[in-house]
């Protein structure tokens, strides 16, 4: 494995992304990634893990009609090595961004695989927690967050397709996906929102 520093990875991600819901949302993605790698038996990684988090949206703020093709441009500019560029671009595995190419790398290793199934997943239950009065993740049960996941017209830019094809790839069902990535983001959240006020 190439290793970049996390400060490294972070200036990278700021260069290129501004807009606070996309920091929040790389933010989001880091933690879960460490949370997950903790749990998968990968705890020597996870800050490994985490950078491919932090990192794996790098082009979407700018160039979202060439999400996963700019990215390993941005990414080799900053001194990022082919591995970490390979997992960041394989969570668009499939997906036909809006210049209508289809992403063809794929996700290989567990964690490319935990990305892949994590990423939309996250998005939807951060926008679950925010219409909780609690505002937080913390007091969500699976069963509110599934309620939630089973309404199309809740969060819909949150693609169930993708979710559901991650949760095959990992062998896992939707319940378990569903439920150790609310795990996760509960776990991470006071870190996020510490993070999240740092950065404005």
């Amino acid at each position: 494995m190439e290793y970049i520093s996390r400060d490294t990875a972070y200036a990278l991600l700021t260069k290129y992304n501004k807009d606070p819901f996309h920091i929040q949302h790389a933010l989001t993605v880091e933690a879960v990634m460490k949370w997950f790698a903790a749990e998968q038996g990968y705890a020597e990684n996870a800050e490994y893990w985490g950078i491919i988090g932090l990192l794996h949206d790098i082009d979407f703020e700018l160039y979202p009609d060439e999400h996963c093709l700019k990215a390993p441009e941005l990414l080799r500019e900053g001194g990022v090595g082919e591995d970490i560029i390979h997992s960041v671009c394989s969570h668009g595995y499939g997906i036909t961004v809006g210049n209508g190419t289809t992403i063809d790398v794929e996700p290989i290793h567990e964690m490319e695989k935990i990305l892949f199934a994590a990423d939309e997943l996250t998005g939807l239950i951060w926008s679950a927690s925010l219409m909780r009065p609690s505002k937080s993740t913390k007091d969500m049960e699976l069963k509110s967050l599934k309620k939630k996941y089973k309404s199309k017209g809740f969060a819909a830019g949150c693609s169930r397709e993708v979710i559901e094809r991650g949760a095959d790839q990992l062998g896992w069902t939707l319940d378990e996906l569903l439920s150790k990535t609310l795990q996760a983001m509960a776990a991470s959240e006071d870190e996020i929102n510490r993070q999240m006020d740092a950065y404005r």
